[in-house]
């Protein structure tokens, strides 16, 4: 075990988890880590809090600053990992250097997919908005009414729609799909979404694809045409997969990984968004680009790198976001039966099945969502609680003795 040498490529939220796990393990080995990016690690999801003014990069830090230090590792900052040498276990870097691994991990996240769109090079002021530096050159051009046309409703453009509300400019969304947030809601929770949008001062139009630009002109394929000064590319992010690809290691949509985050290579590792996952609530195997699940298997990764047995196959698809203060939960499958209630300000949906509960979608008081994810995760069985409560009230009072004890970590009464 000694001595060892770990490398990471990436710098978020799997390669925390990663480092975290490893040192749990092993305190002597080293540890390097390679980042495209210049910047302490950071939560992601912060960066539309920063042009809000809700944050600063200081409180948006995923870990104190003194995480590197210590866990004894090495930072190799602003330089990208081109190539694995699989038979001399090296990782060849941008600037031609290389660095020798034990074990490597990968964990590269995903990258904003460029639309091949006529005309898009005409286009002075464009962005997409991952990355800290993305919110930072947005919010450097950005001036006071501004036209924004936002390519895209899914949770990044949303997010950058609400991001740059405080600067008073004028944003329109448009997406190709008939509906906003449509890979994660349905048609009656993404109607709420648009009239609470709209009722933002943003401007949607839905069901229309943008064919060409004319330097600052957007041309629909209805034909119309929308002037705009500043253009943000938001319509979805693809798994980085190369690296492991090119190695000759087994790749689909994502890097494809076993229970242990073990990739087809020996002593390669993935975790995170580059990856593929096994969905526990649909069976399905899919990239999910979600922190926790990041978290999780960067964790997973580094209890099997630093020689623990250790397996994550609980990953579910869920989302987290908040809207111009409402807020949005969903989690799973949207398949079986349906429990649902509503009112003006809150949306509940469950979706269940085969004694098990597959998915949900919450709108407004989203209080305790967590018990119903945790219900999904552990596949656990309807009939061993009161469902008909846990579905208008989830809390621990829905649970048998046994399960409450167990939850609070105590013995039956």
């Amino acid at each position: 075990m000694n001595n060892l040498k770990y490398v990471i490529i990436g710098n978020s939220t799997a390669a925390v988890g990663a480092v975290e796990a490893i040192r749990k393990n092993d305190t002597e080995g080293s540890i390097v880590i390679i980042s495209k990016e210049n910047h302490h690690t950071y939560s992601r999801p912060l960066i539309s809090y920063l042009l809000l003014g809700k944050t600063n990069e200081e409180k948006m830090k995923y870990r104190s600053d003194d995480f590197y230090v210590r866990n004894n590792c090495a930072l190799m900052l602003g330089r990208t990992a081109e190539k694995i040498d699989v038979d001399q276990k090296l990782v060849i870097l941008d600037n031609g250097e290389h660095v020798s691994y034990d074990k490597l991990l990968i964990a590269t996240g995903s990258s904003p997919v460029i639309p091949p769109i006529k005309g898009l090079d005409s286009v002075r002021y464009k962005f997409t908005f991952t990355t800290l530096d993305d919110a930072k050159r947005l919010e450097k051009v950005m001036k006071r009414n501004n036209r924004v046309l936002i390519a895209g409703t899914g949770l990044i453009g949303l997010k950058c729609a609400e991001g740059i509300s405080r600067k008073n400019v004028k944003t329109i969304c448009v997406d190709l799909a008939p509906r906003v947030l449509s890979s994660i809601l349905d048609d009656e929770g993404s109607k709420i979404i648009e009239n609470h949008l709209t009722r933002n001062n943003i401007q949607l139009c839905l069901g229309r694809q943008i064919v060409e630009f004319k330097e600052n002109i957007a041309v629909l394929d209805s034909g119309a045409e929308i002037l705009f000064d500043v253009l943000v590319l938001a319509v979805g992010v693809r798994p980085n997969i190369s690296l492991v690809k090119d190695a000759g290691g087994k790749t689909n949509r994502g890097i494809v990984i076993d229970e242990r985050c073990r990739t087809s290579i020996p002593d390669i590792y993935a975790a995170g968004d580059c990856c593929e996952s096994l969905d526990v609530s649909s069976g399905d195997i899919k990239p999910m680009a979600l922190l926790p699940n990041a978290y999780m298997q960067g964790e997973c990764a580094g209890m099997n790198m630093s020689g623990k047995d250790f397996m994550f196959d609980k990953a579910i698809p869920m989302n987290a976001i908040g809207l111009f203060g409402k807020h949005i939960i969903t989690a799973g499958t949207y398949k079986g039966e349906t429990y649902f209630e509503a009112d003006e300000n809150n949306y509940k949906k469950l979706f269940y099945s085969d004694n098990k509960l597959n998915g949900f979608i919450i709108i407004g008081n989203i209080e305790k969502a967590g018990i119903y994810t945790a219900l999904i995760r552990e596949k656990t069985p309807l009939d061993t609680l009161d469902f008909e409560l846990i579905c208008k009230m989830p809390g621990l009072m829905a649970f048998s003795k046994e399960e409450r004890a167990s939850k609070l970590g105590g013995v039956p009464a």
